[in-house]
């Protein structure tokens, strides 16, 4: 009798192996320096004569350009060619950190946080969409944007431990110089390694797409910092214009076909919620040091152990979702995550609430990567080769908005409250409301449709790509 056959799970190739370690790298770079950074933010802003007041615009500076460029730059690098826009990036961003590391006032320094984030917008959606496209099999792209998540909360951990003991025994400087030597050892190795990846035939651009979206989005983040209502009048106004642009544009930059499919719709809420968890992190951190009175550096160790927790998640739920599915295993993670933040809002003044703070976070920091990676999945599946850089773009897109905006959303609830302890209480209360209510409306928004109605209702112009064939199989 015959035996069986079975196919034998993938295996990457050498090239495919450097691929991985190049695009990575980037990513943990990325992310460990804006974590170092983090740490380094007093002693950044007496640096170059930064008032107390003036410290939250060194992140601010960041992040606008960072999530209003980000949708644009990830269609350009679909027009014009992922690789391309990957090693400009990294130019940038070499040149920006220099520029950083060299400042002598708060101008430049702010300048140069802006080119970083310009740079991130150009890197981060070429990087996503070559690791998307070079890795199409759906169980091998399911662990390797595990591993990708694995590496971004390693960076995020490895930034936070080691960044106080950096800058104090070196300089705040070295928070940007870290950058240099492993951007040029990116430069000179990608060029070889990883082919263009895009689609420079046929290149038309949606001007007034473009406008209409990053003033938008620059408008709406540029809101929340500063709680400016015109600003967030003059972003929705842009942001609904961008809509209607879209509708009719001969060659739209983010075709609404694509923003009206349940994963790339679905996955990119579940983003801007999972993200949205940055500011628990900012919760407990003052809950840790103005409520407990712990130092920074303690501070630092407590965050550390989940931190771990969460790089193991990243590795884990890439294999998770090859056998279950990134519809479980997002709503999963997402539940995780809110009912481990439920014990923290019952949280009390005494060093005893030690024993559940860590447990908590080592809990929820597990299912806050498992949600991250089973995000990632979902609202980049079921698009062919040519609309990932789009896809990515939105996902990224999406989390630059949410990390901005966590923290002054809930920091404005928290401070409706008297007290700092009820205030945090408050907060994650929302928090984890927020969470687990949206995890269940993202349940049944992914749940499977029937293929022929679905197929029946698209229109003739919208076909399905090959990548959505392998999504419907793999679910």
């Amino acid at each position: 009798m015959a035996a069986a056959t079975t196919s034998p799970p993938p295996r990457l190739t050498t090239r495919e192996r450097l691929i991985l370690f190049i695009l990575l790298g980037a990513g943990f770079m990325l992310s460990a320096d804006f974590s170092i950074l983090n740490v380094a933010l007093p002693d950044v802003g007496a640096g170059v004569g930064l008032s107390l007041g003036g410290l939250p615009w060194i992140a601010s500076a960041y992040a606008l350009p960072a999530a209003g460029f980000t949708l644009l730059f990830g269609r350009l690098a679909d027009l014009f060619g992922r690789r391309n826009l990957f090693l400009a990036g990294m130019v940038l961003l070499t040149g920006a950190s220099l520029l950083g590391g060299f400042a002598a006032n708060a101008g430049t320094l702010l300048t140069a946080r802006a080119l970083q984030g310009f740079a991130t917008a150009m890197t981060t959606p070429a990087a996503m969409s070559l690791l998307t496209s070079t890795f199409t099999e759906p169980k091998m792209r399911a662990r390797v944007l595990g591993l990708n998540g694995a590496l971004l909360s390693a960076g995020f951990t490895v930034g936070a431990l080691l960044g106080g003991t950096l800058v104090s025994l070196l300089s705040w400087r070295a928070a940007f110089f870290i950058n240099v030597p492993v951007a040029v050892a990116i430069l000179l190795l990608a060029p070889s390694l990883i082919s263009g990846g895009g689609v420079p035939d046929r290149v038309r651009t949606d001007l007034p797409g473009a406008v209409t979206v990053t003033g938008g989005l620059l408008a709406a983040v540029y809101a929340i910092i500063e709680k400016n209502a015109v600003a967030a009048v003059v972003g929705a106004v842009l942001l609904a214009a961008f809509w209607l642009v879209e509708l009719r544009a001969p060659a739209p930059l983010a075709p609404v076909r694509i923003l009206r499919r349940p994963t790339v719709k679905w996955g990119n809420y579940a983003g801007l919620v999972i993200f949205f968890e940055t500011a628990m992190i900012f919760m407990m951190t003052l809950y840790l040091q103005k409520v407990l009175g712990l130092s920074p550096l303690v501070t630092g160790l407590i965050f550390g152990l989940p931190g771990l927790a969460a790089v193991a998640a990243g590795v884990i739920a890439g294999r998770l979702i090859g056998s279950f599915g990134h519809r479980r295993v997002l709503v999963a993670g997402m539940t995780v995550q809110g009912l481990a933040v439920l014990p923290l809002v019952f949280l009390g003044s005494g060093r005893a609430g030690l024993a559940i703070v860590i447990p908590a976070l080592l809990i929820g920091f597990f299912g806050h990567v498992t949600s991250i990676v089973g995000y990632t999945v979902t609202a980049t599946s079921g698009l062919p080769n040519e609309e990932q850089g789009l896809a990515t773009g939105l996902t990224l897109m999406t989390q630059n908005v949410a990390i901005t905006a966590a923290i002054p959303i809930l920091s404005s609830i928290a401070a409706t409250r008297g007290s700092e302890l009820s205030g945090i209480h408050l907060a994650l209360t929302v928090d984890v409301a927020l969470t687990l209510v949206s995890a269940a409306l993202i349940w049944f928004g992914l749940r499977p449709r029937d293929e022929h109605r679905e197929r029946a209702a698209e229109p003739a112009s919208s076909p399905r790509g090959a990548g959505e064939e392998l999504t419907a199989a793999a679910e």
